[in-house]
């Protein structure tokens, strides 16, 4: 199985460019000018990336005690043509390096760099010097104490990763005792509930047998209100019978005037009767006597 592995493509921002300074004393120009080309460069970091200015700056100093090989310093010349006739110039080494020994580094470098515009910047970040003075200091001091400060920073990144851990476990075990407790209370609180709950679901049961005899009672009563109507009912027709009972006895009167006027004729016949009667009785005790 083949796999594609991805290529390192670092941004500007993830460049580091430090500053490297070289002393060229009693250095073979061929052999420093290769280490300055790769110190520009910046074949020398694991980041190294062709199309990008990941080199560092580069400060030669002693410039002037340079040297060469062989018969060189006699033989070598370099050469200056503007293209125009009769423009050519030679100048032999030992007189460049009298004048402008910078130049030789210089000239030998730009020899080994790429042919192109990212290679006339990566010239811009040599500084060559023919003493052992430079301006640089500043900026050779910081990118020395750079690693010192890269080792603090991740110092105190370890030590503040393990104080937020220290501190997230205090926290997760905090809020472990805290989710415990809560728990427990709640636990707490739902027995003690189901414990006056549990009463208080009996009674209801009570309250609703209650409930059912007041139910099946309330029918009764509603008999009862439906007799009141009967009773009113009676009411209503003795009241409207009564009336004409009243009727009848207002015509009594003259039925007992009928009566009254009638009965002295009874009493008379009656007491006609009764002599009637006994004088018949009077004869037969005569006929017996007789």
């Amino acid at each position: 199985m083949v796999t594609k592995l991805k290529h390192f493509n670092p941004s500007a921002k993830q460049m580091v460019n430090d500053w490297q300074v070289l002393d060229a004393s009693d250095q073979i120009l061929g052999r420093l000018a290769t280490q300055v080309a790769m110190l520009l460069m910046g074949k020398h970091k694991p980041s190294y990336v062709p199309h990008m200015l990941s080199g560092d700056f580069v400060v030669v100093i002693n410039a002037s005690q340079i040297k060469v090989t062989g018969a060189k310093a006699q033989q070598k010349i370099y050469k200056r043509y503007s293209q125009y006739p009769g423009t050519l110039k030679e100048i032999p080494y030992e007189r460049m390096q009298e004048r402008f020994p910078e130049r030789i580094i210089e000239m030998a470098v730009k020899g080994m760099l790429p042919k192109n515009k990212l290679g006339r910047r990566m010239l811009k970040r040599l500084k060559v010097y023919g003493g052992p003075e430079h301006p640089h200091a500043a900026q050779v001091i910081g990118s020395d104490r750079r690693e010192s400060r890269e080792a603090e920073a991740l110092a105190k990144a370890e030590t503040a990763a393990a104080a937020a851990a220290i501190k997230k476990a205090t926290a997760e075990k905090q809020a472990a005792r805290k989710a415990a407790a809560t728990k427990a209370e709640a636990e707490a609180d739902a027995v003690a509930t189901e414990a006056v709950e549990a009463p208080a679901r009996k009674s209801p049961a009570k309250k609703t047998a209650a409930k059912k005899t007041t139910a099946k009672k309330a029918p009764a009563k509603k008999t009862a209100a439906k007799k009141t109507p009967v009773k009113k009912a009676t009411a209503k027709t003795a009241a409207a019978k009564k009336p004409a009972a009243k009727k009848t006895t207002a015509k009594k009167p003259a039925a007992k005037k009928v009566t009254t006027a009638k009965k002295p004729a009874a009493k008379k016949t009656a007491a006609k009767k009764t002599t009637a009667k006994k004088t018949p009785a009077k004869t037969t005790g005569d006929s017996g006597e007789k």
